[in-house]
């Protein structure tokens, strides 16, 4: 998706917010937002993306796209993730979404504990960052509503795995229709069900 840039004050830190969504299901990309919030223009109502109703989420983004100095939302599709594993796609989903924010971040801060390569800034990891830093709020929730909506879209042209209920998360569900109708281009051949499902 595209990068938005507003005004920045020339000597003010930018510090970008990011994180992921969809590092468990089975199909789908991972999703990774980077955020660089804008200090003049506060956003009432962040918090980590999973304790927000998907009314809330809904709400919260446009406002998240129109005030941010910039955002980056990419996306890391199942044949990178089946390449490089689902930790490596994720990190360099992440070094993708911070190098292309614009204006550039000064600091990155990323929830988890671990830090991607060759980042084009300095970078600080913060567990539980997704509860504490409103940036990083601001960047789950982009990334969840992004990847939501994106599996909706796969839903129809999918339908039989019942994407728009699970998203791509391993629920009972998930699992029978994937047994029955087997892997889909979109599922994660690495990850143990779909490698199951695969026919002999």
């Amino acid at each position: 998706m595209k990068t938005r840039a507003m005004k920045a004050g020339a000597m003010r830190e930018l510090v970008a917010g990011i994180d992921e969504a969809g590092r468990g299901p089975l199909a789908g990309p991972v999703a990774v937002a980077a955020v660089i919030l804008d200090p003049d223009q506060p956003i009432a109502g962040l918090n980590d993306s999973k304790k927000l109703s998907e009314k809330k989420r809904e709400l919260l983004f446009p406002q998240i796209v129109e005030r941010a100095l910039a955002f980056r939302i990419e996306f890391v599709a199942a044949d990178e993730i089946d390449r490089l594993n689902i930790f490596q796609a994720t990190m360099a989903g992440m070094r993708r979404a911070v190098a292309a924010l614009q204006p550039a971040a000064t600091l990155a801060l990323i929830d988890g504990n671990k830090l991607p390569k060759e980042l084009p800034c300095p970078a600080r990891a913060i567990v539980g960052g997704d509860a504490l830093e409103p940036a990083i709020m601001a960047a789950s929730i982009l990334a969840k509503v992004a990847r939501d909506r994106l599996m909706l879209e796969l839903h129809d042209r999918y339908p039989q795995y019942g994407f728009d209920r699970h998203k791509g998360y391993p629920t009972p569900v998930h699992l029978a229709a994937l047994a029955e109708h087997g892997p889909c281009p979109q599922h994660r051949r690495s990850f143990g069900p779909v490698q199951q499902a695969l026919p002999l």
